[in-house]
């Protein structure tokens, strides 16, 4: 009891309390639209979106926690970048050109032992996104070119140049997609029995592992303090004697490979997924923004922020069912994303109610 009580005078726990009230009023918003639209299937809607995975028990469940890996990776990009003073809305960029080298790799490098060609081509792609998000800090560091500008446009010019690197090196002329890396599929480590007939594989155990890392770097490390203090104040932190032009490509060569890797863990599966000829930027990046700033770019809530919104992301699929559209979650999302944008001004409100409460005590 004494250490829940110092917990809940520090930060985190209200941040905690701030996407629990950001997650509150964005269901309880989605039941209002719900019911607008389709009163008669209002409560079993509701019922089907906070039942998500667990609609179809723990197939269901695996499927989450594979749908929920990529952007598991992509908020802890968007969220590192948050935590060194950096806005990286590039993940989207980063996750393309990361996800295309792994396939690249695993549909050519054919020489590669199956055992290890998985391993070298999640590295390839973890190393191609480093690269692209390495472009962005160096402009910031040298030029001083804003990074949202830069990001946005790295987007695009990945966007357009995986499409034409994927139409010359792994491309099925038949169905418009890549070429299945059937020699570097990721391994199911027995999780295929925990969770059967679902797609989970080792992606979610790497997730994990990757999230914990980078909360270790940010939290314990003189590496993480000097990447955080240049985020601060780039200015103050130079006369400190910290290399702020290098920190700012370092943390965005970190969040460029994070949202890399969760691009070559999400083409690497088994399970039908491709990259297919299209002129749109993958969302995966996008979504990686509303898991950060659900999570406050906490790295561990990340993990549980990215389950969620795959949670109730796979409970919309479900809504079909009901004669409702599936685009409702896509509203549930933004109520929370939009709420917990305003986390400063819960902050303040939580911060004002502990003040009333501990006047009373």
């Amino acid at each position: 009891m004494k250490r829940f009580n110092e917990f809940r005078k520090t930060d985190e726990f209200d941040n905690l309390l701030a996407s629990i009230f950001a997650i509150i009023f964005g269901l309880v918003f989605g039941f209002i639209i719900i019911l607008a639209t389709n009163p008669k299937n209002a409560i079993d809607a509701f019922g089907i979106i906070l039942q998500g995975g667990f609609y179809h028990g723990i197939f269901g469940l695996g499927n989450v926690l594979f749908s929920a890996t990529p952007i598991i990776l992509t908020g802890l990009s968007v969220g590192f970048a948050f935590k060194t003073g950096l806005f990286n809305i590039g993940a989207s960029g980063q996750f393309m050109i990361g996800a295309f080298t792994a396939i690249y790799v695993g549909v050519n490098w054919t020489w590669l032992p199956p055992s290890i060609a998985w391993l070298v081509a999640m590295l390839a792609g973890a190393f191609a996104g480093a690269i692209w998000g390495m472009i962005v800090g160096a402009l910031k560091a040298y030029r001083n070119v804003n990074e949202v500008i830069a990001s946005i446009m790295m987007n695009y010019i990945a966007m357009y140049l995986v499409n034409f690197w994927m139409r010359i090196s792994t491309f099925d002329q038949v169905y418009s997609r890549t070429i299945q890396p059937k020699n570097a599929y990721l391994p199911r480590m027995g999780l295929d029995v925990i969770f059967p007939k679902s797609s989970i594989n080792i992606g979610i155990v790497i997730a994990i592992v990757v999230a914990i890392v980078i909360h270790i770097i940010l939290n314990k490390t003189t590496f993480g303090f000097e990447l955080k203090a240049v985020g601060y104040n780039r200015h103050s932190s130079k006369y400190a004697g910290i290399n702020e032009k290098k920190s700012i490509i370092l943390s965005m060569a970190i969040a460029g490979m994070l949202a890399g890797l969760g691009g070559a863990l999400l083409y690497l599966s088994d399970v039908g997924v491709y990259l297919n000829a299209s002129y749109s930027i993958l969302k995966e990046g996008f979504d990686g923004i509303s898991v950060a700033l659900l999570a406050q770019s906490n790295p561990i809530a990340i993990i549980f922020s990215g389950i969620f919104i795959s949670h109730i992301t796979y409970g919309g699929s479900n809504l079909q069912l009901l004669n409702l559209q599936p685009e409702i979650i896509e509203v549930i999302t933004a109520a929370i994303i939009y709420i917990s944008a305003l986390s400063i001004l819960l902050k303040k409100f939580i911060g004002k109610f502990k003040k009333k409460d501990k006047e009373v005590q």
